[in-house]
């Protein structure tokens, strides 16, 4: 996907991943007090203060896209995001029955403004411009940014940012994934896509050299839509943070207290964790550039 989010990027047989679009990395600002950890009281399921009484509204893109989610099905609660929701989910208090799924396109989903959901997970990158808008949960992922290149390339062996010197990228628009191109310094600007489909085009195309999304939605392209294609490596940018993702809320949601302490469960039991290993554990065998 260059989801990402990418991440937004994925593609997919008729669409593309998303992607990832993503976004930035991380932003360094401290949540304000609204979002101090609340009482159990506070965060009762009857007493939380959702959208529809007795329901958790969860929204994300559509298609939904591997490996975020599994055959365009968010509410089967495979794929890592999904899982992610479900867990968010329990944590809070909801039965799995009792979580109702609705789609918000990823480019509308941080814009100012009232929501009607009650929270949204898409690979939606934590970045301070955002926060200006809408409220983010502590992270729930935190992502490499990857190069991908065609196997045929003389970029396919590359053992370090350096050697991308020369090189012509391409990124999704209004993503991390293209600001990350941006501090690799290249001698020829990034190319700028408005979706990843053609991003990815261009790379089958030998119209780019590579193109850059976030880790996981790089191994789902080039395992399951891209011919000839690989990922020479990933990369750290920006004070080597990593890229986040956090769910979003309606900005100054009296939500998003009781979101992020399930979330900081979640994180200490060691939930999220083991929802990483089990549907991102591809981020292991990609090289990493320096």
């Amino acid at each position: 996907m260059l989801r990402s989010s990418l991440s937004r990027w994925a593609i997919a047989p008729a669409a593309l991943l998303l992607t990832f679009a993503a976004a930035c990395a991380p932003a360094d600002d401290s949540k304000d007090d609204a979002s101090s950890a609340p009482s159990a009281s506070d965060c009762a399921v009857d007493k939380l203060p959702v959208k529809t009484a007795g329901k958790l509204t969860v929204a994300t893109d559509d298609p939904a896209f591997e490996p975020w989610f599994v055959d365009n099905d968010p509410s089967n609660g495979q794929g890592f995001e999904s899982a992610v929701a479900y867990a968010v989910a329990d944590k809070m208090g909801f039965e799995a029955s009792d979580v109702v799924w609705t789609k918000v396109p990823f480019n509308t989903s941080y814009q100012p403004g009232a929501k009607a959901f009650d929270f949204d997970i898409n690979q939606i990158s934590i970045t301070k411009e955002r926060r200006e808008a809408v409220d983010f949960s502590e992270p729930y992922y935190s992502a490499a940014q990857a190069i991908i290149v065609r196997e045929d390339s003389k970029f396919a062996d590359a053992d370090s940012l350096a050697d991308f010197k020369t090189a012509s990228l391409g990124a999704q628009i209004g993503t991390t994934s293209l600001k990350a191109i941006e501090s690799l310094d290249t001698e020829d600007a990034p190319l700028v896509y408005d979706d990843t489909t053609k991003a990815a085009l261009a790379l089958e195309n030998k119209q780019i050299d590579g193109f850059v999304s976030d880790l996981p939605t790089a191994f789902y392209l080039v395992a399951a839509e891209l011919t000839g294609a690989k990922i020479a490596g990933q990369f750290q940018f920006d004070g080597g943070e990593p890229e986040q993702f956090g769910l979003l809320l309606e900005q100054d949601s009296k939500l998003t207290a009781c979101v992020d302490q399930a979330i900081e469960g979640l994180t200490e039991d060691g939930t999220l964790a083991d929802l990483e290993a089990k549907w991102l554990s591809e981020s292991a065998s990609a090289p990493v550039l320096k």
